[in-house]
């Protein structure tokens, strides 16, 4: 299958390329980034996310699938070396059969979609962007309507948190803000609005156990860095704190688990209501 560009060596272009993975300045002066395997790569596509490049091996017959996606999306493509094709898909057996390139939305609250049943998390200066990716997955799987990152944060786009999000970043908003004044202020105007958003800490000492608080109204939850919890900037602004009660000899868990489990409950409540 021909491609209208050919990379067999690492030029100019793979470099720029293999910027995407690394280098989150570059990231985000392109406003692109690479997407791996099948699922994120289809999910990308059948949410309307523009996708650039389709970077694909040219030394083997394409599955049905890679065949599929290179006939029909709209994309520039690229064949490539094998090798190449392996060290943008960060995979140390064989090499994938397509990387994509997609272009990056803008950080803007508005594309978080609230009404009176809204369920966002947000998650305060994490570390891991595993923890980005996984929070993603669960906050999809739970019904949420989007995540916001604030403060000096891992990034939603790095490779690490696609890859956990197992293709839910393309289904569900991820917004980067800067700090809790955006939030609020969004908060501020989506209340005025007539949606009134509770805003709900997480914490192991919190005023009251999450399944004694009512997570049916208009939520947002706050989840904590992994080391140091939720900074004092947002603890001040939360209407109030909800704990996850804990049996064993753990102290705390890690927060992609501990937003899992306070958004299960949130679920939970729902569905329960709806019935």
């Amino acid at each position: 299958m021909g491609g209208t560009l050919r990379i067999t060596t690492r030029n100019a272009r793979f470099q720029q390329l293999e910027a995407l993975l690394a280098n989150r300045t570059k990231r985000t002066r392109a406003r692109e980034f690479l997407v791996q395997g099948v699922r994120p790569i289809s999910l990308a596509v059948e949410y309307g996310w523009p996708v650039h490049t389709l970077l694909y091996d040219d030394d083997r017959e394409p599955s049905a699938w890679a065949g599929d996606l290179l006939r029909t999306t709209r994309a520039e493509r690229v064949a490539m070396a094998p090798d190449l094709l392996a060290d943008l898909g960060e995979k140390s057996a064989a090499p994938p059969e397509v990387v994509a390139v997609v272009g990056m939305p803008a950080d803007d609250l508005d594309r978080i979609p609230v009404a009176g049943d809204f369920l966002g998390v947000l998650f305060d200066r994490p570390t891991s962007p595993g923890n980005i990716g996984s929070i993603l997955r669960s906050a999809d799987a739970m019904g949420a309507h989007g995540l916001i990152v604030t403060g000096h944060a891992a990034d939603v786009y790095d490779p690490k948190a696609v890859r956990a999000s197992t293709g839910s970043l393309f289904a569900l908003p991820a917004v980067r803000v800067p700090s809790p004044a955006e939030v609020m202020a969004w908060v501020r105007a989506r209340r005025a609005d007539g949606t009134p958003i509770v805003v709900v800490g997480t914490d192991e000492h919190g005023d009251c156990d999450v399944f004694d608080f009512d997570l049916t109204q208009p939520t947002l939850l706050l989840v904590g860095n992994e080391t140091t919890g939720l900074s004092a900037a947002w603890r001040e602004r939360c209407d109030t704190m909800v704990g996850i009660p804990m049996i064993g000899a753990a102290s705390s868990l890690n927060a992609a688990n501990a937003a899992t489990a306070v958004l299960y409950e949130a679920a939970r409540q729902r569905i329960t209501a709806r019935r």
